[in-house]
């Protein structure tokens, strides 16, 4: 059975009754969407919102910047979910899916549904051998920023691990916060796993300018109360001097995200290898009438020829409108999106749209030594992702550009002097 054929076409397109119940797992960006949209599309069946949580659903961008950094309480959503009339239910885990009942068990007793919706998201990855050693941290929910917070008010020295996006932009905080630190970072650059080498080398030098010390090829052996030391063979100690022990008031880990999805494993729902679920291009699942949406769930792109798995505010944002649309059997366009996520470190606006593994061309429009400047892939002459510093205009103009599929003449689009789209053939 093919991922656009998982029901037939006559029962995905039959209008659903009003009065069916639909369960929405998680109470994050995708899941509280997920309930606006079926409202906002005339959704009027029993709808219920859980959450694993006990506070008010809220955004996590924030918890990086404004609320790590006390200039901000919270970051809850400005949604009133009694006049949507959701039965909102927080503070509760849902622990197993039984599909042939339609019912998910919870620690408040099981829930049955019609339609379920899981939008669990995705939890960080711990570091091996740092379990319970006080003083290490993750950075994903508002809690983790209400402990971190008074470490940044304290000044203290923080090692970092992980120079990915979280990695970054705590490290940013941090020094705004005036703390001392140190980010480890396996690989030869920052953003190893997320963008070429080319691209992020110049990247390394923000590190610096913001007074943060960065170590590459440095692993951690582990970690114990006040630091953390790394494995013998991380760095080339004798010839630079740099010490194999750091010292660490505090430890914040951040080396990736898996979605969390261990409470489907014996339900028979197809997920992939990375543990997230299979959906189709309308983000069902291999279950009857069992949605994934956000950071749980992979998608079929036709697009970019290949399965995607986005773990960024805008893909949790989108997602939920096709979701909301499908279940109430209204003709919906397949789900492919030109995938889209920014990040603020060290006073650079960074911004990336679409998905380049399938590139053949890469443009640098400008200097990356300086304050401004973009990268381009083309896929046959056409934008398939781009990567813009400091440039909000490139951003704008390329998303569209990407949508469009339109051929551009490269010389003119790594003149960053032409606008983008002025670039097109």
């Amino acid at each position: 059975m093919s991922e656009q054929q998982q029901t037939p076409a006559d029962e995905r397109r039959a209008p659903r009754p009003a009065g069916r119940h639909v369960v929405i797992v998680g109470a994050g960006m995708a899941g509280v969407q997920t309930a606006v949209a079926l409202r906002e599309q005339g959704f009027t069946g029993p709808l219920t919102l859980v959450g694993a949580e006990p506070h008010q659903p809220y955004d996590r961008p924030p918890l990086s910047k404004a609320v790590l950094l006390g200039k901000a309480e919270d970051s809850a959503f400005d949604v009133d979910f009694e006049a949507l009339d959701v039965d909102l239910r927080l503070g509760v885990e849902v622990t197993r899916l039984r599909a042939a009942d339609r019912e998910v068990d919870t620690e408040a007793g099981p829930v049955p549904y019609d339609t379920l919706v899981v939008a669990t998201g995705a939890h960080p990855l711990t570091l091996p051998g740092s379990e319970g050693v006080p003083g290490v941290h993750l950075l994903r929910t508002l809690d983790d920023a209400a402990r971190l917070k008074p470490v940044l008010e304290r000044r203290h020295d923080i090692v970092v691990v992980g120079a990915g996006w979280i990695g970054a932009e705590f490290a940013t905080a941090a020094r705004q916060a005036g703390c001392a630190v140190t980010v480890v970072e396996a690989a030869d650059r920052p953003l190893a796993g997320a963008l070429p080498a080319e691209v992020t080398a110049p990247m390394g030098a923000w590190y610096a300018e913001s007074g943060a010390e960065l170590r590459l090829h440095a692993r951690v052996e582990h970690v114990e109360e006040g630091r953390v030391v790394l494995t013998a063979d991380s760095t080339d100690f004798g010839a630079t001097g740099a010490p194999r022990e750091l010292p660490a008031d505090a430890v914040v880990v951040g080396i990736g995200a898996r979605p969390a999805t261990g409470w489907l494993e014996d339900s028979g729902v197809a997920l992939d290898p990375s543990g997230a679920l299979v959906a189709d291009d309308r983000l069902r699942t291999s279950l009857p009438d069992v949605y994934a949406v956000g950071d749980c769930a992979s998608f079929p792109s036709a697009r970019y020829g290949e399965r995607l798995l986005v773990h960024h505010w805008d893909n949790a944002l989108q997602g939920p409108r096709t979701v909301a649309a499908d279940i109430l059997g209204a003709a919906v366009a397949p789900y492919d999106p030109v995938p889209y996520f920014w990040s603020e470190q060290f006073g650079r606006f960074v911004q990336y749209a679409g998905h380049h593994a399938a590139a053949d061309t890469l443009l640098w429009r400008g200097d990356p030594a300086d304050e401004a400047w973009s990268v381009l892939w083309l896929r046959e002459d056409a934008l398939v992702a781009l990567l813009a510093v400091g440039r909000p205009r490139d951003l704008a103009q390329g998303r569209k550009l990407i949508e469009q599929a339109a051929p551009l003449d490269p010389a003119r689009a790594a003149d960053p002097s032409v606008p983008l789209k002025a670039a097109v053939r």
